[in-house]
């Protein structure tokens, strides 16, 4: 069993999403390590990246500063390293193919190995196309996560029996960011995936309130939420560790 699979094991998970290095690593070291002690059982660290297509404005906007302040994967792999000293809940990538290629995907995922990280998640990466990953992550122990979206129809089934980790339901089509309301069916999506795995699954885009997070609970295993979380650490800077502590504790107050 995967350790991301512990994250799924105390009722429903709450999983929240930060750029590394909005506004400099040592800020986010701060606020994972709030969201850790305020019930996040998941975390989502995003490598920033200089065209990030799944990305709305809130998180290409933290991209954007993260790169200007000198990030690099290389400071990240160090800065997990580092975490990983006291932060014992699952941690997983979010980037994009172009990073992991150039870095080199054996050497990208030796390195997660090294380092401790549990998963990762390529939202440009086509189902048909993971092959390029998949056994090099099988190699060194890392889940390659997999999206399915509104569109994935008669793919869901195909993605879901071969899925690890968890799975990554996209509530809304479009980019990342805050929406008033999700109208996707995911109840729909979740009983094709329930059929065909045992899996755990969570949804992201687009969830930004409590009252969100409970709704989206009620079919899934776990909701991801990272625009909201973002946009504060726009607000606050490196004084956001204390707000986005309370954050975290809300939703997942709102999920139990």
């Amino acid at each position: 069993m995967s350790n991301i699979a512990s994250a799924f094991k105390n009722g429903k998970a709450f999983i929240p999403f930060i750029t590394c290095g909005d506004p400099d690593l040592e800020t986010t070291g701060k606020i994972v390590r709030e969201m850790a002690a305020k019930g996040a059982d998941l975390i989502e660290l995003g490598i920033p990246f200089s065209d990030p297509t799944a990305e709305g404005p809130v998180i290409q906007a933290a991209n954007i500063r993260a790169l200007a302040g000198g990030v690099t994967t290389d400071k990240i792999f160090e800065f997990v390293k580092e975490l990983r000293r006291d932060v014992k809940i699952p941690l997983v990538f979010m980037t994009y193919a172009n990073v992991v290629f150039s870095y080199d995907a054996e050497r990208f995922m030796a390195r997660c190995c090294e380092t401790g990280v549990d998963g990762i998640i390529l939202p440009d990466l086509p189902f048909e196309e993971k092959d390029e990953f998949m056994p090099v992550c099988k190699q060194y122990g890392v889940d390659l996560i997999s999206l399915i979206a509104p569109t994935s129809a008669d793919r869901i089934a195909m993605i879901a029996k071969e899925a690890d980790g968890f799975i990554y339901i996209v509530s809304s089509l479009g980019v990342t960011g805050v929406r008033s309301q999700i109208t996707t069916d995911i109840s729909s999506i979740v009983k094709v995936i329930r059929e065909n795995t045992d899996v755990p699954c969570a949804v992201g885009f687009g969830i930004s309130t409590p009252e969100q997070a409970a709704k989206m609970s009620e079919y899934a295993d776990g909701v991801i939420v990272g625009s909201a979380i973002v946009r504060q650490i726009a607000e606050y800077g490196r004084e956001a560790a204390a707000p986005v502590g309370e954050f975290v504790a809300k939703m997942k107050a709102a999920l139990k």
